[in-house]
């Protein structure tokens, strides 16, 4: 297997280039209608960005125990080439959207994702307000080590995934071509997604390419201005608050559901799913018997 670079590691130069650009412009050049900066909610997601690497040094454990194995059990491999590793990239993001999308959709898989939803800011750093409960991810990308891609080539690719994603985490840059808008996944396209107004909600899940959200249906383009953050915000920024804020709220359902169908739905069905409750029937009066007389 060859040795693939670590692109998360070298990119952080221009991490913290491009974040001290944008704060820089940000002060120089104000928007009053953008979300811009806040000391407090920048620290909690560079804290949060911070926790991730270490968590994820954990989680990768057992989770490249499990690739490593049904990569030894499949007879197909995928040799690592300049064009097989362009298909590894497409594959990966193809899977990638599935995954942000059942992050959004299933609660106990939001409540790991709706950490990099929680802040009410949009700029650079909210890219790195990562989850550290990243475990619920790596079965979505099982097929593609079955089919034979090195568990190393698919971190490069999955890596590549992430750094794409981090410049589009900012109001700094408007709408660019039509002919990139359509393809590719843009800071435009990535503000709808960090919205939530009800018609931006749970929409733009692509990675590097949007072309999947145009073929799926869960696309929309950037209409209005979005307003950032969660349908209901923590505000906290206590990093181990917003790590695990949704999973409490999961176990305070559980604790007063009444039936095992009603536990399996605060855990599998959406994050804002809630029993149905019978409606007691209205109180009625007494009829009056039609030969009885009235009372004076």
């Amino acid at each position: 297997m060859p040795n693939l670079p670590d692109v998360v590691l070298w990119s952080i130069p221009a991490f913290v280039l491009l974040t001290v650009v944008e704060m820089v412009s940000v002060r120089l050049h104000p928007d009053e209608d953008a979300a811009g900066y806040e000391a407090k909610d920048a620290a909690t997601s560079v804290g949060m960005g911070l926790g991730s690497l270490f968590f994820d040094f954990l989680w990768k454990i057992p989770i490249v125990a499990v690739y490593t194995a049904v990569y030894e059990l499949t007879p197909l491999r995928v040799p690592v080439l300049w064009w097989t590793v362009s298909l590894m990239l497409l594959a990966q993001d193809f899977l990638y959207y599935w995954s942000h999308r059942g992050h959004h959709v299933i609660r106990i898989l939001w409540a790991c994702h709706v950490v990099h939803h929680s802040s009410r800011r949009f700029n650079l750093t909210t890219a790195l307000r990562q989850p550290w409960t990243s475990w619920t991810v790596w079965p979505f990308y099982v097929p593609l080590v079955a089919l034979g891609v090195h568990p190393a080539a698919l971190a490069f690719c999955s890596s590549a995934n992430l750094v794409y994603q981090f410049w589009i985490h900012t109001e700094r840059i408007g709408k660019l071509h039509r002919a990139f808008e359509f393809v590719f996944n843009t800071p435009s396209h990535h503000r709808v997604h960090h919205a939530s107004q009800g018609s931006y909600l749970d929409r733009n899940f692509g990675g590097i390419l949007i072309v999947w959200d145009r073929l799926f249906g869960s696309f929309v383009a950037e209409t209005e201005r979005p307003v950032y953050g969660l349908t209901k915000n923590i505000d906290t920024y206590n990093p181990l608050k917003v790590a695990t804020h949704e999973y409490v709220a999961i176990a305070k359902d559980l604790r007063a559901a009444g039936t095992w169908c009603e536990r399996v739905g605060h855990v599998f069905r959406g994050p804002g799913w809630q029993p149905e409750r019978p409606v007691p029937p209205e109180r009625s009066e007494r009829p009056v018997p039609p030969d009885a007389e009235p009372v004076v």
